[in-house]
């Protein structure tokens, strides 16, 4: 299944986005329980975040992106730039 990695930038509104976190990671741990969530996790410095998902396009990427509570319309993400990942290493089983 094509993978899609996400850079996230976070807004500076931190509070929120902690006060949202919670529910932000029950979001992830359904997508992943469900195969959609390769991996993902926050910067160190919490500036953003890098998500990987299982997607068998763009527009699910996307889609799977919006409904996320720490979404651009969640006041979270300011800004998020998606791209189709070719992994290579380690090769696909």
């Amino acid at each position: 299944m094509p993978k899609f990695v996400i850079n996230i930038v976070f807004t500076n509104d931190n509070d929120k986005r902690l006060a949202t976190r919670p529910v932000h990671r029950e979001y992830d741990k359904a997508l992943y329980e469900s195969g959609k969530l390769h991996e993902s996790g926050p910067f160190l410095d919490d500036s953003g975040a890098l998500i990987i998902y299982n997607a068998e396009s763009l527009a699910e990427a996307e889609s799977i992106l919006a409904a996320d509570p720490y979404s651009i319309t969640g006041g979270i993400i300011e800004s998020a730039a998606i791209h189709e990942w070719n992994r290579v290493i380690p090769a696909e089983s």
